[in-house]
């Protein structure tokens, strides 16, 4: 890391989680790498749970963020796909092992190897299995592979959480056949995830209905996001009549929920699939599957041309997260309000228009 470009950023220092200004350095840009300028970062409940150490895996300092949009300030010889001014996205993971099942085919987020935007340790050895830095930072280096292209349809702020929650919704409706138009999809949870969901639904041709505990998200579904049609989980008459009409759901909460009424809305067939982390084990009796051949499945993020794929479709759609942009000044408070799902939908760092150099 020695001699490596300068950068800025703010940082954990310990399980408080509270971010201060911290300065590091980025190694040397290699052939292969693209070095950016960092203009936005969104800021994921993810982020959260690592800088208070909730995993029990806290490098500290910890630098979070993993939702970048910047800017190619620079480019090593090898560099193909990328030139200085190219606007771009940094998600979830900045390496993986390139060899195993799941690189081979395209699925590095599930690669053991997978290297964090944030709080990951290097699999070079020429970084001395340094600790990897976010976007909470004026500058990253990264390998050209793991560097997404953000189309110029797509506003800079709004598309940074598409680097994470984006991909997290539109990967598993790609891979389990929920984005074939006709079919009748449900959205469990309108918050971060959720609120992506349902436009990406819609844009793939869908029915889409929106399931909450909470009537208030009624108008806003219906109405700016487009959904079809909306379901109070907590009262039984409506989950009654709604039973057996959905093809497929997207669990996105991460509260402890009950899942069998929401397995109840599926279809002969239908498909399940969680997304979000409640902390306590699912309880799904046999008989709930069995009885109507439903299936209950697990997504965790996407690989790099599911990210790219899910960019270019959010492009063509105009789909965007609903953010608040704030500046890096802010971020402790915002990181309390994000606790107390004080936000629509997602807070977004204004990084590049933050001082941020202490």
């Amino acid at each position: 890391m020695a001699g490596g470009k300068e950068a800025h950023g703010w940082a954990a220092r310990d399980v408080s989680g509270h971010l201060s200004p911290y300065h590091f350095s980025r190694r040397v840009q290699r052939d292969d790498d693209v070095t950016i300028k960092v203009l936005f970062c969104g800021l994921c409940h993810t982020d959260l749970h690592v800088i208070k150490n909730e995993f029990g895996n806290a490098k500290y300092p910890v630098v979070p963020g993993h939702e970048i949009v910047g800017v190619v300030t620079d480019v090593g010889s090898g560099v193909t796909s990328f030139k200085p001014g190219d606007t771009v996205g940094v998600g979830y993971f900045v390496d993986s092992c390139r060899s195993c099942d799941s690189c081979s085919k395209g699925y590095e987020s599930y690669c053991p190897q997978l290297v964090e935007t944030s709080n990951g340790v290097s699999l070079d050895d020429d970084d001395g299995g340094a600790t990897t830095k976010g976007g909470f930072s004026d500058a990253l280096v990264v390998h050209q592979r793991y560097v997404v292209r953000v189309p110029a349809s797509l506003p800079p702020a709004g598309a940074a959480p598409l680097l994470c929650a984006g991909v997290t919704v539109f990967s598993p409706m790609v891979q389990y056949g929920l984005n074939a138009p006709g079919k009748h999809l449900g959205v469990v949870g309108l918050g971060g995830l959720g609120h992506l969901a349902v436009p990406f639904g819609k844009a793939f041709g869908m029915k889409v209905t929106v399931i909450s505990t909470s009537l208030g998200k009624r108008d806003e579904a219906l109405g700016r996001l487009g959904a079809d049609a909306f379901l109070v989980s907590r009262d039984p008459e409506q989950m009654r009549a709604a039973a057996g009409t959905l093809d497929g759901v997207i669990d996105t909460v991460s509260a402890d929920h009950p899942v069998v009424p929401l397995l109840d809305l599926l279809k002969p067939m239908g498909q399940m699939v969680v997304v979000g982390l409640p902390t306590k084990p699912l309880q799904v009796p046999a008989f709930s599957l069995v009885a109507g051949g439903k299936r209950v499945a697990g997504s965790a993020g996407g690989g790099v041309g599911e990210c790219q794929a899910m960019l270019d479709f959010a492009g063509e759609h105009g789909i965007t997260a609903d953010v608040e942009v704030v500046g890096m000044d802010y971020v402790n408070t915002a990181i309390q309000r994000l606790e107390r799902n004080d936000v629509r939908y997602r807070f977004v760092v204004d990084v590049a228009g933050s001082k941020i150099g202490g």
